[in-house]
Order: structure tokens, then C-alpha cells, then sequence
């Protein structure tokens, strides 16, 4: 299982929000590049790297920050936040992403993501499904839609979709473990579904269960930065693959 820690970008620095609230801003670091660097020097080949003005905005903005990091770092950058149109597709590509994330872009305009799958491929476009009670979220999770989670996750598995992620908001920066079992019944709904699991995950346990699983991936954010799980732990979970 891949580990995959996240960077969320609010004006230019790296910061944490609970469950997907502007108003809980919590920064960590006013250098995003410091903290890859810190990733890198522990064995971290991935990154989840959220532009959060963006996710708001309906607009890639903080494409610099992933420059600079992209630029900088070696680890493969997921990012996401945003992106609606090709011209925010080739930024976030011309700036370093090895994959994008898609998640309001694929509730507002199906035709546009899965236009973006046809020419890139499933190896490039991720979907992000966010849910709140099941329920997929967008903008930010700022609102939230009419489609079931299952329906909307089949639709595109269907499309060509092969990586999803999947953030159970309500769990979402709590520290309260992530959402097993709505991760168990995707993988025995879908067993073509790379599975990346996001939010909740706070200890060291929560990774060995999603493991076994099956899960492909796993994000991780205010767990790190609250020291919860050390980046020395991570790096141990990494070798003993």
C-alpha cells in the first residue's frame, strides 16, 4: 500500500482543515517545500498536494507552490483542487503533477472529466469521490450533491476510472480512525477499484488494517503533523514492504 501523505495549500502555506472547514485553518508551515523535503528525507515516494484556494475558487492558483515543490523533490505528485478546464489540466501538468484529482469537475461536468480520462488515461486522472452520510461532496466539500457515493464511484468505474479517492468527510481531520467499513463494502463492491483511502487515519494500526484490505493507497495528513504518526514510523512501514 502506498503511503501518501498530503500538503494542503492555502495562500501559499501548508495547512490542515476538520472535516473540510475553511473556518478551522490550522497552519503548519508557512514553507510547502520544507515539509516534501522532510517527506523525501524519509523515504516518501508520493504526495497528495491540494490546492485549497483553488478547490474554492473553481481554479487552479497555487500551481507555483507545486512548481517549486515538483521542481525541488523527487516524490510523485497527485494534485487536486479545482481543476475545471483543460487550461487548469495542462498547469497543473506543465507544473510538475504526475496525476490530478477530479472530484467537483466529475459531479458538474461529466462530459469535461471524462473527456480529460479519454485523452490522459486512467494512470493520470484520479476521481475524487468525497462523501459526507454518503452523499458526494463538492467545492471543497462546501456543498453538497444529490449522488449516492456507490452509483457515482460504478458510473465511472464503468467510464475507465481505475484510481478513486475516497474521503469520508466526517471523519476528516478528527483523529478518530478512518471509515473501515465503507472502505470494505467499495472493495467488495468494486473489485477492479484501486482504492485510496483518505481522512481519519490516526495511528499507526489504521495503516495495517487499510493494508490488508486492500487498499491501494492511503492518505495521511494532520496525523503527521500532530504527531501522532512519525514520519520515522512511516519510513519503517515503507521498508517492510
Amino acid at each position: 500500500m502506498r503511503i501518501i501523505p498530503a500538503i494542503d495549500i492555502i495562500d501559499g502555506k501548508c495547512v490542515r482543515l476538520t472535516k473540510g472547514d475553511y473556518s478551522t485553518q490550522k497552519i503548519y508551515n508557512e514553507d510547502p517545500l520544507e515539509v516534501a523535503k522532510q517527506f523525501q528525507d524519509h523515504g516518501i515516494e508520493f504526495l497528495h498536494l491540494v490546492d485549497l484556494d483553488g478547490a474554492r475558487a473553481g481554479k487552479i492558483v497555487n500551481y507555483k507552490v507545486l512548481e517549486e515543490i515538483a521542481s525541488r523533490t523527487r516524490p510523485t505528485i497527485d494534485f487536486g483542487g479545482g481543476l475545471s478546464t483543460e487550461s487548469d489540466l495542462r498547469t497543473a501538468f506543465d507544473s510538475g503533477a504526475s496525476q490530478i484529482t477530479g472530484g467537483s469537475i466529475a459531479v458538474r461536468d461529466p462530459e469535461t472529466f471524462t473527456g480529460w480520462l479519454k485523452v490522459y488515461g486512467s494512470e493520470k486522472i484520479i476521481l475524487g469521490a468525497d462523501a459526507l452520510d454518503r452523499k458526494v461532496a463538492v467545492s471543497g466539500w462546501q456543498e453538497d450533491s444529490d449522488l449516492e457515493l456507490f452509483p457515482f464511484v460504478e458510473s465511472y468505474l464503468q467510464k475507465g476510472i481505475i484510481y478513486v479517492i475516497c474521503t469520508d468527510i466526517s471523519k476528516d481531520g478528527m483523529l478518530e480512525g478512518p471509515s473501515l467499513e465503507l472502505y470494505k463494502e467499495l472493495l467488495s463492491e468494486f473489485a477492479e477499484l484501486r482504492l485510496i483511502a483518505s481522512g481519519g487515519i490516526t495511528e499507526m494500526d489504521d495503516l495495517y488494517k487499510l493494508a490488508e484490505m486492500g487498499c491501494e493507497g492511503a492518505i495521511l495528513g494532520k496525523a503527521i503533523y500532530e504527531g501522532k504518526i512519525s514520519l520515522k514510523q512511516l519510513e519503517e512501514f515503507i521498508q517492510s514492504k
